[in-house]
């Protein structure tokens, strides 16, 4: 699924979209934002685990 979100972008575009969040957020607010954008896909991924857990326990 990542694969598709990013699939439009070539190598040049990388660097412009990087300059842009420096510019928006600045260097000391960048590992902040990540960190949160990490444990948001972590609590995802924690949740569908749970979800995938109950399914097969109630086929059994």
């Amino acid at each position: 699924m990542g694969t598709l979100l990013f699939a439009g972008l070539n190598g040049w575009e990388w660097p412009i979209i990087l300059i842009a969040i420096l510019l928006l957020f600045g260097g000391k607010k960048i590992p902040e934002l990540m960190k949160g954008i990490g444990k948001g896909i972590r609590s995802f991924k924690d949740g569908m685990k749970e979800v995938e857990d109950e399914i097969k326990s109630d086929d059994k």
